[in-house]
């Protein structure tokens, strides 16, 4: 590819990078909220069945991680990313017409989700792998920082219109704006001009042949074998372990019933996260540039994970526990957004380009598989020692993610 014009602002291929992950960021949110409506309000589902049906969204994704890695290495990133996005589309779009038809199932909706799942695993580990072919290296934290931005503001926006569009069309209705979304974000990336590099065939790079065994060994070699990139999969593993499996087993429980906090104020807390988050994406680009990329991975995920521990102690504050947990939501997600934002692009940056799909789809299975364990490991010693003390010890051992990345490799790491 032609290196891009000088700022982001003036790289058209970029911006319509942007405005498709943008357009269809906000469509997956309406989708991940009508789904479970149409499950329980047209389709009768009980809790087991919404479960199994979030479950489903989600598992699939690390299965996809374990082929797509070595697929995206082997070929154009562009064509599967508008190939994702118009499956996607597909089957999203064929729940309204079965809604409409009277034949929609709840097994319909489980095989969608799951589908939907997998396209997006694969649309995201191409996507990580295009970006720093498509801005070069000096724009990546940049970039970055754009693209997770319009997530976190997607986070934001998405569930309330949602809920509007819901309320005023109805759930199958709202499902086709989301189809809709996933073909204009195909079409703006259809026209991106950039010429890209041709992929690196079976064997080439010498970076082993097209086994998904070989893969697998590619992953690991340059993802858990280089100082700077296994040091972050290491924090992240932990993290995911840690903090994402109290999170999801304990985080609504515990404010539900430990703290007697109502559903409506849990939503708005949960809603702050978001703007933290977005604030982060801003964020992440001024600490590397006073600190580096290294010591501003450190500092942010050390900064997030102290302000977990407003979880736990919000039990000790009485009146002023929902102040701290609004605190946490907006310190905690708003460094952890810097950190993700710098740890994927010291990954592109210093990664050889023909073994990124790989190391992405190593990370992608190695995190998706330690969150389930995470999450049935809290919910276990829930069970002996209490719901309180188990986010304690969650959150403490949480400690240990931005202690792994105590090297002198990430330390000295100025550029991200």
């Amino acid at each position: 590819m032609s290196p891009p014009p000088a700022g982001l602002s003036r790289h058209p291929d970029f911006l319509r990078l942007w405005a498709a992950q943008a357009v269809s960021a906000v469509g997956s949110r309406i989708s991940r909220t009508a789904l479970p409506v149409i499950a329980i309000v047209g389709l009768g589902a009980d809790a087991s069945g919404v479960a199994v049906l979030s479950a489903v969204s989600t598992a699939p994704g690390v299965l996809v991680g374990l082929f797509a890695g070595g697929l995206v290495d082997r070929s154009r990133k562009r064509p599967l990313l508008v190939g994702a996005d118009l499956v996607r589309a597909a089957l999203i779009l064929s729940v309204p017409i079965a809604a409409w038809t009277g034949t929609l199932t709840l097994l319909q909706l489980s095989v969608v989700a799951a589908l939907v799942g997998m396209a997006t695993s694969l649309f995201q580990i191409a996507d990580n792998a295009y970006l720093p072919a498509l801005v070069g290296q000096e724009h990546l934290v940049k970039a970055n920082a754009r693209l997770e931005g319009t997530e976190a503001a997607a986070e934001i926006a998405g569930p309330g219109a949602a809920g509007i569009l819901i309320q005023a069309l109805t759930a199958p209705v709202t499902m086709v704006v989301d189809a809709l979304s996933y073909l204009v974000s195909a079409a703006l990336l259809g026209r991106i001009r950039a010429t890209e590099a041709p992929a690196v065939p079976a064997g080439g790079g010498g970076d082993g042949g097209a086994s998904l065994v070989e893969d697998l060994r590619v992953g690991l070699r340059h993802g858990l074998g280089h100082p700077v990139v296994g040091a972050t999969f290491l924090a992240m593993g932990v993290h995911a372990l840690l903090l994402g499996g109290v999170f999801s087993a304990l985080y609504m429980l515990y404010l539900l019933e430990h703290l007697r906090l109502d559903t409506t104020t849990v939503g708005l807390i949960i809603s702050v996260g978001g703007i933290g988050a977005l604030g982060g994406s801003f964020l992440a680009g001024w600490l590397g540039r006073r600190l580096g990329a290294g010591p501003a991975m450190i500092l942010s995920l050390f900064m997030s994970q102290a302000g977990c521990a407003l979880i736990p102690l919000a039990a000790q504050l009485g009146r002023l526990a929902v102040p701290a947990l609004v605190v946490h939501q907006l310190v905690g997600d708003a460094f952890l957004m810097a950190f993700m934002i710098h740890a994927v692009s010291t990954r592109q940056s210093i990664l050889p380009l023909h073994v990124l799909g790989r190391v992405d789809a190593t990370l992608h299975v190695l995190t998706g598989a330690l969150l389930p364990a995470g999450t049935l490991a809290a919910g276990w010693l829930a069970g002996r020692i209490g719901v309180e003390a188990t986010v304690w010890a969650f959150v403490i051992a949480g400690f240990a993610a931005p202690l792994l990345l105590l090297r002198p490799a990430v330390w000295r790491l100025r550029a991200g």
